[in-house]
């Protein structure tokens, strides 16, 4: 029998196909690791800037104690005029300034998405696709005062808190102290403002806080009307749509799903309510949730809250595919476009979902967004001086984003007036 030499046969069976071959994502900056200072970090981010005009734009939000900017990296395919119905994503690291590796995981996110983009396929679709923040700091004066190498926080916690010696997760309105969650911005720091203003007066859709010290992914509520200080769940209206985003992201991290990174510490699955855990007073994730459309979960990343700097890299893989899941989480549910008769935005506007007491508001250009579980969903739109819109059966499925347009018609005079209250409208 004659047999076709080996070479032959590859060019029968190889000639006039494509081998697709893997393209290599950037990762440079996990060489020579260490992390960045206040001034190194600003300087890198405005390189960035400069060099990638059009994908990113760099924020200051506010400025610490002692006049540090709090600088946000905005990344987008069209970073100068986001897309109509482009939802928001932040993530805010390093509240407590002792706790460094989310603050340097939002340096090599930065890097990895710009460099990767328009090459590597997903993070080309996410970039085009959402509206990315990155704070890498909310406490920079704090991480000035931190050492490299310190698992636990220092003496009178310098380095955790603020140059004020206030805890910054302690300082926000707090829904179960109504005497302090009234004064809003009185009496808070100047951190705490920054981000309140910034949380209030921009769509964000969903928010991740990095934290340190442990390895778990901690949901909503943080804080308890019982007041105790553990071991009592405070479930939000979206509890089980908070139990799955805190999963993606403690499924995809490489020890959190595991619940027992730490010693003495096991997590059914890597997440816990917050306030089963430990009641926090005055956090973030709360107010997020309370006081603006953003759905916010905190995510502590390691042990060790300021570990040596050689173990970045670890730290990376570790949280890599994690940071990009839970970014991608932020077009589950439904969005849309609320809308008068004539075309009109209609501002500041409730999307209700009926049955769950948690209603969005519309954006200055009428668009909200609403994180939903897949299934089957009553909706209507409202809004002061309209009619209610009708009442419309959403589907939403998994890993898709339904599109639900609604039309406000304009309330006729002789009808009444519209009054507001926390869990839609009414006629008086």
């Amino acid at each position: 029998m004659y047999l076709l030499p080996i070479i032959p046969l590859c060019v029968i069976f190889c000639v006039g196909t494509t081998l697709s071959t893997p393209v290599p994502e950037y990762e440079k900056f996990l060489e020579n690791p260490r992390y960045l200072n206040y001034d190194e970090l600003t300087n890198l981010f405005r390189k960035l800037e400069t060099e990638n005009t059009g994908l990113v734009k760099l924020h200051t939000i506010g400025r610490s104690v002692k006049n540090r900017e709090l600088w946000a990296l905005e990344i987008n395919s069209n970073v100068n005029n986001r897309t109509l119905l482009t939802p928001m994503f932040k993530y805010v690291a390093n509240m407590h300034g002792d706790e460094a590796i989310g603050r340097q995981l939002m340096v090599y996110l930065a890097e990895y998405l710009i460099y990767n983009y328009g090459k590597v396929e997903r993070v080309t679709r996410l970039m085009n696709t959402t509206d990315i923040f990155l704070m890498p700091s909310m406490n920079p004066d704090g991480f000035e005062n931190s050492e490299e190498g310190q698992c636990e926080s220092k003496d009178r916690y310098v380095g955790r808190e603020n140059e004020n010696h206030v805890d910054l997760n302690r300082d926000f309105p707090d829904q179960f102290e109504p005497q302090r969650a009234g004064t809003l911005l009185s009496g808070r720091q100047p951190e705490t403002i920054a981000l309140m203003t910034w949380i209030i007066s921009r769509p964000f859709v969903l928010s991740g806080n990095l934290h340190g010290g442990a390895v778990v992914a901690s949901y909503p509520f943080d804080d308890t009307s019982a007041h105790r200080t553990c071991c009592v769940e405070s479930r939000s209206p979206d509890h089980d749509l908070f139990k799955k985003l805190a999963l993606t992201y403690a499924e995809n991290h490489q020890l959190m799903k595991k619940g027992d990174a730490c010693s003495n510490e096991n997590f059914d699955k890597g997440i816990t309510n917050g306030a089963y855990w430990y009641e926090v007073k005055g956090g973030m994730q709360d107010f997020n949730y309370i006081h603006s459309n953003c759905f916010e979960v905190t995510f502590e990343l390691s042990c060790c809250k300021f570990p040596f700097a050689k173990e970045l890299p670890q730290e990376w893989k570790n949280n890599k595919e994690a940071l990009l899941s839970f970014m991608e989480a932020v077009h589950w549910g439904v969005k849309g476009l609320v809308r008068t008769e004539g075309g009109d935005a209609v501002l500041d506007g409730d999307v209700v979902v009926v049955g769950l007491g948690h209603n969005v508001t519309t954006s200055n250009r009428g668009e909200y967004w609403r994180m939903l579980l897949p299934g089957k969903y009553e909706m209507y739109a409202v809004a002061y001086g309209f009619l209610p819109s009708e009442r419309v059966t959403v589907v939403v499925e998994e890993g898709k984003t339904t599109i639900q347009n609604f039309t406000l018609k304009h309330e006729p005079v002789e009808q009444g007036k519209q009054t507001k209250k926390a869990d839609g409208w009414y006629w008086s």
